[in-house]
């Protein structure tokens, strides 16, 4: 039987695994990191949309980032703070543009 408080530990439990792979100095089978994330995400979409989610996503980058990836499609990058996507965004083509040999846009003025 599967109550929210075994979804909560299962969830939990999970990335903290994931935080240990991402940390971890041994390479990690690819494979075995898709398993994984792909268990979060199953987690992830039986969870419960309240104040609970927000806190774990609050308290767990990890699950955050996977959060957005997997809501992208209807909300963006609705936990990441503005500014950050916005300037992400600006050095991603600059990286694209300095790729294609052509100069980079200047920075907008404040």
């Amino acid at each position: 039987m599967t109550t929210p408080l075994t979804t909560h530990r299962n969830l939990v439990t999970l990335v903290q695994v994931l935080r240990k792979l991402e940390r971890s100095r041994v390479p990690v089978d690819p494979e075995q990191y898709r398993t994984l994330v792909s268990h979060i995400e199953a987690e992830l979409r039986s969870y419960p949309q309240d104040a609970g989610l927000d806190a774990l996503l609050a308290a767990m980058p990890e699950l955050a980032e996977l959060y957005e990836n997997l809501n992208y499609a209807h909300a963006g990058l609705c936990r990441s703070p503005l500014d950050a996507a916005i300037h992400a965004e600006q050095a991603a083509r600059d990286a694209i543009a300095s790729a294609m040999g052509k100069p980079a846009r200047p920075a907008a003025q404040s």
